[in-house]
């Protein structure tokens, strides 16, 4: 049975990863490798997986570079693992809202303090699930809590605490704090941890085998090395996450700690392009899709970000003003263009050896406008 089911699922992935490797579809896309080759060679970034799905086909997959940047280190493959950083945002915290909405398990109009009463503490008793989805409300954008804290019980006290800067819905402020939250507001509903919710609402039932928390040790020699970390005081084991608060909090949290591959990412994509659907069963009904997507002020949507319109967006010029997506700290990021009926992934290591290096800052549109150019879609 065991060995059916692994037959199944690999036939799944090969029905979905249909690449068109004929020599037109590689000459298509010579400015993209062109592109990823000079970025290495300029130190964007050490090494980088890209996925382009168009019109439910992956159209392009392809890894670049090595772990680091010595000669002497391994090559990456299109199977390699990497940190998402705050793709975990969308892809698990928003994700599993979706669906604790639409089947009325979860309120997001209502108040944070309905489902974790410490929170109303110090003025946040009319903050809603919609305030910390939509960034607007009134925390402040990060804290270091390993200069305060030492377990995940501190942690979450620290944010019950905090007062707010600003009334809930009056200004826009990225914030962890909110996602963390939120994703204690998904223990508090279904019983169950992120990575457990996640697993059996997503990864599993899409045979997404490569996306997951903590990463095993037996796993970690071939997933691209992020910072070296130089802040971990605590006296007990670091996860490998690169997020600070993350690897605070165990590893798993509703901001950061999800690892995946190229390949994986592109099942859960093309979910998405399918309004919710894949391989005959459904996600997420396409009225909860547009209802999370749709645009609220400051180009943000409900756990997604979305196409600037004013024309500077790491999408690039030619992606749809509806388009929605979402960056890891890391370097990595996933756009869907629902007009063009097309997703990009991209997967870096780009904090590597120093975060201080912003290079991927225009590399991300220039990304974006290759892969549109490639495909002739500038229309």
């Amino acid at each position: 049975m065991k060995r059916y089911i692994r037959i199944h699922v690999l036939l799944s992935a090969f029905m979905l990863v249909t690449f068109l490797n004929t020599g037109a579809a590689a000459e298509r896309f010579k400015p993209l490798e062109a592109l990823m080759k000079h970025s290495i060679a300029d130190g964007v970034f050490p090494s980088a997986s890209i996925a382009v799905i168009y019109k439910d086909k992956v159209f392009f997959h392809k890894a670049f570079g090595r772990l680091t940047y010595s000669r002497s280190s391994s090559p990456v493959d299109t199977s390699t693992v990497y940190d998402l950083a705050s793709l975990t945002k969308p892809l698990v915290t928003t994700a599993i809202i979706m669906q604790l909405s639409e089947r009325d398990s979860l309120d997001i109009d209502a108040p944070v303090s309905r489902y974790i009463p410490e929170f109303a503490r110090n003025g946040k008793e009319n903050v809603t699930i919609k305030n910390l989805l939509l960034h607007n409300s009134g925390l402040i954008a990060h804290r270091f809590f390993i200069t305060t804290c030492g377990t995940p019980e501190e942690v979450m006290q620290a944010i019950y605490n905090e007062k707010l800067l600003s009334s809930p819905g009056a200004s826009t402020s990225y914030s962890d704090l909110g996602f963390i939250t939120l994703g204690k507001v998904i223990e508090q509903v279904t019983g169950k941890n992120l990575e457990d919710n996640f697993h059996a609402r997503f990864s599993q039932p899409l045979a997404m085998s490569s996306t997951l928390f903590n990463p095993s040790s037996s796993l970690r020699p071939g997933i691209p090395p992020t910072e070296k970390d130089t802040r971990w005081t605590i006296r007990k084991p670091r996860p490998l996450v690169h997020d600070h608060n993350a690897a605070l909090l165990g590893g798993i949290a509703g901001h950061a700690g999800l690892f995946s591959t190229t390949g994986d990412l592109a099942v859960f994509a093309t979910m998405l392009m399918q309004e919710g659907e894949y391989n005959g069963a459904r996600y997420f009904k396409p009225s909860t899709l547009r209802k999370f997507t749709e645009r609220y002020p400051g180009s943000r949507a409900l756990g997604w970000d979305l196409r600037s319109l004013n024309g500077r967006s790491s999408s690039g010029d030619y992606f749809s003003p509806d388009s929605y997506g979402h960056l890891g700290y890391t370097g990595t990021s996933i756009w869907i263009d629902p007009q063009k009926d097309l997703a990009v992934i991209a997967l870096t290591n780009r904090v590597h050896p120093s975060s201080k290096n912003i290079k991927i800052r225009k590399f991300r549109p220039l990304l974006h406008n290759t892969v549109i150019k490639c495909l002739g879609l500038e229309e």
